[in-house]
């Protein structure tokens, strides 16, 4: 499994593609897996305004296997939702990268980016995992 070299990840399966300030976040395609979540059923999301630290749960995703915690990959407040995933959760399925995105946050410092892994990085860890 190939992941977007482009984009950041945490260790909870979140994608971060941090862009002019805000960062849209998603879960990565290992993470949607069959093998892992399987066919997703509902999403959970936070209101706009709200604000989180670092690792803190904010929303949830259940499947057909589950129902999974999603972690703010650093401290930030949400800007955006996905409303799309109201009606069309296997968004993160059938899209994890593009449509499927979760929510944006502007980070309370740019400097967390820092702090998440790279591609290569979160290859190695999907691997330590299988």
């Amino acid at each position: 499994m190939e992941f977007p070299k482009d984009l950041r990840y945490s260790k909870t399966h979140e994608w971060i593609r941090y862009t002019e300030g805000k960062a849209r976040i998603g879960i990565s395609a290992f993470a949607v897996s069959a093998e892992q979540l399987g066919d997703i059923t509902l999403v959970e999301l936070p209101e706009v305004g709200q604000s989180f630290a670092a690792n803190e749960p904010f929303g949830n995703i259940e499947s057909v296997k589950s129902v999974s915690e999603i972690y703010a990959p650093f401290a930030g407040k949400v800007v955006a939702i996905n409303a799309e995933l109201d009606d069309s959760p296997e968004l993160l399925n059938e899209s994890p990268y593009e449509g499927g995105w979760l929510l944006e946050m502007e980070p309370d410092d740019a400097a967390d980016m820092e702090n998440l892994l790279d591609a290569a990085a979160y290859t190695a860890l999907v691997a330590s995992e299988a």
